[in-house]
């Protein structure tokens, strides 16, 4: 199994470190508000990775942080008037909210930066102690970034390109404009922690390093997240857990693409940022999750409205392949039939080729044809490949809805289904009477509100259009 590792810029082999044991860390949320669709990139791409992990044989143990102390967020909980874990709560809350909807399974630990700041203390001293860090007069602490001989190795950014834009901000006491804040000093009105340097509060960086050397260890495999976190974020982990603990990291340094809107890139100012929850009733989250795994997860994605629709016409015709068909139950590869060997063996290479979710789908988008070829022909082989494409699917976390439900139902408005199967029974009378002048008024007029009759040897059956 291939995967591309940021810091190294090539693919490499996973070994894990303890054997059939993967051990990753994913930078998750700073929660102060609603997620968005790059939200959702970060939590289906890490979800994908963890599922197909698991699949293969690997133990995973996956960790995702909470980041509930923050500048936003103690700016957002003065703007609401309301405390800070009200706020942090309420958002948590919707996160989950979001990832259920969109079939993304909670890691294993969701370790939440409050909770650690004693650790996040005791790391600023051990990094004060090994000469890494210093107390400002200000009372905050600063990372001493030219005491790191590797700084920039993960990002590719040598110090002298990092000289031309840095700088000292009012209130900094900083002695290089390189350097970075581990303790903030408390401020009237926010929240703090008492500290060898007095009361005050965890920069953001140190946060990382401390909840996933608490979780996982001072070394361990991946380590993730979105590609806006490679630098500074991710650069000053590696900075601060290698200063502090003399080990290497992590192994493999994962980075999913940035998410854009109608070509531009997404951003509240242009106006073109939307929300999980705002594109959910519009689309449905299977639909969003096809969507953004139908790209590679280190490519850019392009969100527009039509391609939504394609990932949903896409997902209808696998849909349309399962329905009225008993699918064989296959819980592991292993299980799978010889004679559907070409296709198990296409899909894992894909897979094993650094998360390569496009190949694989259109690995399931071949199955989905042969299966319709199947049907009526040879149910054994209908059953076992329509079971295949189930089990495929589910590596990805798709196609685990009732063919009928999903093509009956998905998002949108909500369907008058008794309204749809009375006017599929005037149908069927017309039919009988030989009226085909009604039957094909009712199918004309049922087309318009976007519902689809297909008539076969069983009736009709119908679906959204």
């Amino acid at each position: 199994m291939l995967i591309y590792n940021t810091l190294t810029r090539r693919k490499e082999e996973l070994v894990p470190i303890e054997p059939n044991h993967v051990r990753m860390y994913v930078c998750g949320m700073t929660v102060y508000d609603h997620c968005h669709l790059g939200h959702a990139r970060v939590m289906i791409t890490f979800d994908m990775v963890v599922r197909y992990l698991r699949a293969s044989g690997l133990r995973v143990t996956y960790v995702r942080n909470i980041t509930d102390i923050d500048d936003k967020i103690i700016r957002r909980a003065a703007e609401n008037g309301e405390p800070i874990d009200a706020l942090t709560d309420r958002f948590i809350a919707a996160m989950h909210e979001d990832e259920r909807d969109l079939n993304v399974l909670l890691p294993d630990l969701e370790p939440r930066a409050t909770y650690h700041v004693p650790g996040m203390i005791a790391m600023i001293q051990t990094l004060i102690e090994k000469g890494h860090a210093y107390a400002a007069s200000n009372g905050d602490v600063y990372y001493a970034v030219r005491s790191f001989p590797g700084y920039g190795k993960l990002s590719g950014k040598s110090l002298e390109d990092l000289e031309a834009g840095a700088r000292v901000e009012p209130g900094e006491a900083k002695r290089d404009p390189l350097d970075f804040a581990l303790w903030k000093a408390a401020k009237p009105g926010e929240p703090a922690w008492d500290s060898p340097w007095g009361r005050g509060r965890p920069g953001w960086h140190i946060e990382c390093s401390v909840m996933s050397i608490d979780a996982l260890g001072c070394h361990f495999d991946i380590h993730g997240g979105g590609m806006d976190l490679q630098f500074p974020h991710h650069e000053n982990e590696i900075a601060q857990s290698e200063g502090a603990t003399g080990c290497h990291f992590a192994n493999l340094w994962m980075h999913n693409g940035f998410v854009r809107v109608n070509e531009e890139k997404m951003s509240k100012s242009l106006g073109n940022f939307f929300t999980i929850r705002e594109l959910l009733p519009r689309f449905g989250g299977e639909v969003v999750r096809f969507f953004i795994l139908s790209s590679h997860y280190r490519s850019p994605l392009n969100y527009s409205d039509e391609n939504l629709e394609i990932a949903k016409n896409g997902l209808t015709r696998l849909y349309t392949a399962l329905k009225g068909v008993e699918a064989a139950h296959y819980v592991s590869f292993e299980e799978i039939p010889a004679q559907l060997s070409p296709w198990l063996t296409r899909f894992i290479a894909a897979m094993d080729d650094d998360f390569n979710t496009p190949e694989a789908l259109a690995v399931l988008f071949e199955l989905a044809t042969e299966l319709n070829r199947a049907k009526g022909v040879d149910e054994s082989l209908a059953a076992e490949l329509a079971g295949l494409l189930k089990r495929l699917g589910h590596t990805l976390g798709l196609l685990e809805q009732d063919p009928v439900a999903f093509l009956q139902g998905g998002a949108g408005a909500v369907l008058d289904v008794a309204r749809i199967e009375a006017l599929i029974a005037e149908r069927a009378a017309a039919k009988k009477a030989k009226n085909y002048a009604e039957a094909d008024r009712i199918r004309a007029m049922l087309s318009e509100e976007g519902i689809v009759l297909e008539d076969g040897a069983q009736g009709t059956t119908w679906r959204r259009g």
